[in-house]
């Protein structure tokens, strides 16, 4: 089923465009939490970060500190939040992988609650044994 985002990359919806490139779409959200509120995604249709390829991803990085750039020069802002949510428990709302960009005003803004725990070594342990399991395992 095709998203906003799929609809907005066609054409059939229309977007307040920041940048594109082949493979990077960037705009300016219609619900902004702040002034200057931008999304980037990916073209490559994919709900989660980890489905995308890695030249997508890559195409993101390259892009992403150029839009911040340009959304801190266009707002005046100095502080701003990346935002990127990947599943519906962890509140994705729009099941195309996107980053948000929010300049970050005085109370305007993303506001974040942080609840930390604390990491016992041998959890820690069984974490990196799994985790470098798999990334020797993908090559």
């Amino acid at each position: 089923m095709a998203t906003i985002f799929d609809k907005i990359l066609s054409g059939e919806i229309p977007s307040h465009k920041v940048y594109e490139d082949d493979l990077v779409y960037s705009f300016l959200d219609i619900n902004p939490l702040s002034r200057g509120h931008t999304l980037v995604i990916p073209r490559e249709a994919k709900a989660r970060v980890h489905e995308l390829s890695d030249e997508s991803c890559a195409a993101i990085g390259r892009a992403l500190p150029r839009i911040c750039r340009a959304v801190l020069k266009a707002t005046g802002a100095e502080d701003y939040n990346i935002l990127q949510n990947n599943g519906a428990p962890a509140h994705q709302a729009v099941f195309h992988v996107h980053f948000h960009i929010i300049p970050k005003f005085n109370d305007a803004g993303l506001g974040v609650g942080w609840k930390p725990g604390s990491l016992q070594a041998q959890d820690a342990e069984a974490l990196l044994a799994a985790m470098h399991e798999h990334l020797s395992s993908e090559g």
